[in-house]
């Protein structure tokens, strides 16, 4: 029996229930965005192309369409089934440029060398900048953020990993755009956490 090829799995792997699906994943998510920090299960509903993950791909099935180009960073463009999956499962235009991309998918993110590189919108239409979806490996066992800001009693901390480089630094940078700035998505194994461009992170004290 001969093997299946990757470009005949592009079209497998999304959501068998697409409203139910898209519905839980959305709530999952909002409630992740609601209160920055926590961590709210994901559902395994996808099964996309490797390294694609299914948080990752639920989440970008459910947010992205034709309207919204996506960008995928160095590790998810190796092959052209990932892009390809997606843009079957949501319609949504593949970008090459971050400042471009309504939202991008990142499967590398210690390779992530600058936020700033997406959209960050404008003061005017501050809605316009990119959501970022990092995949991560955990979200509970990396190095701890403390965080803070709307949505957070007092203060709150997450430790997913890997991160982007320099993160602190690139975050504090992000937060001092508001209300322009970045949204982050961060999509565990079954699980996802928000980090809005409103929360603050807290330097340790030397």
């Amino acid at each position: 029996m001969a093997h299946s090829t990757p470009a005949a799995s592009i079209y497998e792997g999304g959501f068998a229930d697409p409203v139910g699906a898209s519905q839980t994943v959305f709530r999952a998510l909002m409630d992740a965005m609601a209160r920055p920090g926590t961590v709210h299960a994901l559902p395994a509903v996808t099964a996309p192309p490797a390294p694609l993950t299914a948080s990752a791909s639920a989440l970008i099935a459910t947010l992205a369409d034709a309207d919204t180009p996506v960008w995928l960073d160095p590790a998810l463009t190796k092959t052209n089934a990932i892009k390809d999956w997606i843009v079957f499962h949501t319609g949504a235009p593949i970008t090459a440029y971050q400042s471009e991309a309504a939202f991008a998918v990142v499967a590398a993110p210690q390779s992530l060398s600058a936020l700033n590189g997406f959209s960050l919108g404008t003061q005017e239409f501050p809605d316009r900048s990119t959501s970022v979806i990092l995949q991560v490996t955990t979200l509970t066992e990396g190095v701890a953020l403390t965080l803070e800001g709307p949505g957070i009693k007092d203060r709150t901390t997450l430790a997913p990993a890997p991160m982007p480089q320099h993160f602190s630094e690139q975050w504090m940078a992000n937060r001092q755009a508001f209300p322009r700035g970045i949204d982050l998505i961060l999509a565990g194994p079954g699980s996802v956490a928000a980090m809005p461009r409103s929360t603050r992170l807290i330097r340790k004290e030397a």
